[in-house]
């Protein structure tokens, strides 16, 4: 297993994890929107740097499908919620993280 998928495997756990911790375990969040946002462009140019160009459009619809199912799973966590605002963020993220990559794919 190449470096770049042990990495996208801990970042996407990573991400998970933190969203699905109960509130009262996470520590004062400076920028809750901005934290989606990075780290949803983190796993988008991830993804689109490993998957094949065939699939590449697949591969970034089930990153918005991760994002939206851990917003779902929110509700069952206490002191956390769903959140649009946050769906936004993610969304934003997969966008800017995946034009990132195919920009700089193209030099």
């Amino acid at each position: 297993m190449s470096l770049e998928i042990v990495l996208f495997l801990f970042v996407a756990t990573a991400v998970t994890v933190g969203s699905l911790v109960p509130a009262r375990m996470l520590p004062p969040l400076p920028n809750d929107k901005l934290m989606h946002f990075v780290a949803y462009s983190c796993l988008a140019i991830m993804v689109t740097r490993l998957a094949p160009e065939r699939t590449m459009f697949f591969c970034i619809a089930m990153l918005f499908m991760g994002g939206w199912i851990i917003e779902i799973l929110q509700n069952l966590v206490p002191g956390r919620n769903f959140c649009w605002h946050d769906m936004l963020a993610n969304t934003f993220g997969i966008a800017c993280g995946s034009a990132i990559t195919y920009c700089l794919s193209m030099y």
